[in-house]
């Protein structure tokens, strides 16, 4: 069964639910140079910063309502997850979702505790264009990292959390459509 008849029929069985997508993004201190428009027959010189320090925003969006929730953590493993959707689980409060995220070994992991109030559904393998959160990755990290230098990782995580904490609605549902 597609990926979207099995939304749909999982929709009309449970209409109480609400459809989420989930992607996690490494953001780090390693410059991140893009392309820009500088007069003919220069040279610019850009300023790079060379590091391995980084973090990762975990995010779920409802690209139909916009709402999102998120949290920045230091790893991608089953005990980051578990924290994610625990913290999740709470700010639904009673609401129950359908999150559909890929299939990374720590989102099936045997140690994995998701809670009653979310259903997960995983995409088909190596289907990233499927998941409407890696349309928010490119943009926030266009805004945010592209052609900058961050003297250090403190600094890039409070700049990352600024941007996801000012994201509204209407820009999360532009940027994230999706058609199911």
């Amino acid at each position: 069964m597609s990926l979207k008849k099995n939304l749909n029929s999982l929709l009309l069985q449970h209409p109480q639910k609400s459809l989420y997508f989930f992607d996690e993004s490494r953001f780090g201190t390693h410059s991140n140079i893009g392309h820009g428009w500088f007069p003919r027959g220069s040279r610019t010189a850009a300023k790079v910063k060379l590091g391995f320090e980084n973090f990762y925003a975990y995010s779920s969006i409802n690209p139909t309502t916009g709402e999102d929730f998120s949290l920045i953590l230091p790893y991608v493993n089953t005990e980051c997850f578990n924290m994610f959707l625990g913290e999740m689980s709470k700010d639904l409060g009673c609401q129950e979702i359908i999150m559909v995220l890929d299939g990374a070994g720590w989102h099936k992991s045997q140690d994995l505790k998701v809670p009653p109030n979310i259903q997960m559904v995983y995409l088909p393998p190596y289907s990233p264009e499927l998941n409407p959160v890696e349309r928010l990755w490119q943009y926030m990290k266009s805004n945010t990292i592209k052609n900058k230098v961050y003297e250090n990782l403190r600094v890039l995580e409070d700049t990352i959390c600024d941007f996801i904490k000012n994201f509204d609605r209407e820009t999360i549902k532009s940027v994230c459509s999706f058609n199911y």
